[in-house]
């Protein structure tokens, strides 16, 4: 039988100079094509920046990103597009599709093949994908992640687009049963959705001894972790906020983006320089080691579709405490993962941090938990998704 060959359609993905920018698409991607019997060309558009111009931050870091490049065996195409910041939401899906199609036309006529369009994240680039389909004449599979579905739906251009891309493609994946709700509410039919959750990398996330990344990192009595993009929706400001009423605690923030200036500035304000730091980014490959370290990851954020940081940290045994939101619940089904609280403020962080170290899991069973997550399961759902857009197979289950 011929592989199924896929065109994966993603403006959220690593690159050379951004390596854990959607590192979830990655990921997903590499364990379907390992499963075998799947190949992809992965065509990640990036926005235009001119070349030379630096004093713009961390808009100046696309111009560094590679044209092409080889990652775990895909190759990557980086066209570029025209983005405008602040004011650029309504017209982003337009410029994403020229560029994409200008370099889609030349593909093809190099001799790129393709059977279906694995898309990820409905607004801008599920939109432009629906569009890329209908010039190639391609079926369109695409995945909602989160703020595509929950957050962009509420401004009107996007809402109308996003759902004009629910009724063009021709399946739906969400990431967890919320998601799955909010595309039937923007009127997916509920049989067009197929909710595939993310796995995690048991392989890669594994415990590691506990004193010996602790003695690393010159940390003692009990550990706090928060990981993700300093960013308001995150919550990592919560999270310092909750420190004052957990005296004795340490907490690791591992990430990097426009809050640190802020974060630091509250770190100062409430005395806490000796208790919270800021560790800046980490290679995904490294994060084994903080979150072997840590007694417990606290997520508080405001939005997730999956939190892929909560099956991380129990696959290296370190339970949970994570804001009752969206795909949370999902994640979080027993004491051995973890707890959820609520609400998601500082109180309640500290409420519920003193409530799972009153009774910590065993980090043996916290990782057996984890071990149920493995990507087997999204792999099959996904090879059943295309192979019946493309008429040779049953029609997937939408749970």
């Amino acid at each position: 039988m011929a592989p199924l060959r896929l065109l994966t359609f993603t403006t959220l993905y690593p690159n050379a100079e951004q390596p854990n920018h959607g590192i979830f698409v990655e990921n997903r991607l590499r364990h379907l094509v390992a499963g075998g019997g799947v190949t992809s060309t992965v065509l990640a558009p990036v926005p235009y920046f001119p070349s030379g111009a630096s004093a713009f931050g961390t808009w100046s870091r696309y111009a560094r990103v590679p044209r092409e490049e080889e990652r775990a065996g895909l190759r990557v195409h980086h066209p570029r597009y025209l983005v405008i910041p602040r004011i650029g939401t309504t017209l982003a899906p337009v410029f994403l599709y020229r560029a994409a199609a200008q370099f889609l036309d030349r593909a093809v006529r190099h001799g790129l093949e393709f059977d279906a369009i694995d898309a990820h994240y409905v607004y801008p680039d599920g939109v432009a994908a629906t569009w890329l389909g209908r010039r190639s004449r391609r079926p369109v599979v695409i995945t909602a992640r989160g703020s595509d579905v929950s957050l962009l739906p509420r401004y009107p251009a996007p809402r109308r687009l996003i759902r004009r891309a629910i009724t063009a493609s021709d399946a739906l994946i969400a990431v967890s049963t919320s998601l799955k709700d909010a595309l039937v509410e923007l009127g997916a039919p509920p049989d067009k959705v197929t909710v595939l959750r993310n796995g995690v990398d048991t392989t890669l996330f594994r415990p590691m001894p506990r004193d010996t990344q602790r003695e690393a990192l010159g940390l003692s009595g009990p550990v706090l972790l928060s990981v993700g993009h300093l960013i308001e929706r995150k919550g990592h400001h919560r999270t310092i906020e909750a420190m004052p009423d957990l005296p004795g605690f340490t907490l690791l923030i591992a990430g990097e983006g426009p809050e640190r200036a802020r974060l630091a500035a509250q770190i100062t304000r409430l005395g806490l320089a000796d208790r919270v730091r800021l560790l800046g980014s980490r290679p995904h490959a490294e994060l084994a080691s903080l979150y072997s370290a840590a007694d417990a990851l606290v997520l508080a954020s405001s939005r997730e579709g999956w939190a892929n940081v909560l099956l991380e940290a129990m696959a290296c045994g370190t339970p949970v405490v994570a804001s009752n939101i969206w795909g949370n619940p999902e994640v979080v089904q027993s004491s051995e993962a973890g707890v959820i609280f609520e609400p998601n403020t500082p109180a309640g962080i500290a409420a519920g941090v003193k409530g799972l170290f009153a009774a910590l899991p065993a980090r043996g069973a916290t990782r057996a938990y984890a071990e149920r997550f493995s990507w087997d399961e999204t792999t099959a759902g996904q090879r059943r998704v295309f192979e019946h857009v493309l008429g040779s197979g049953a029609a997937p289950a939408g749970r």
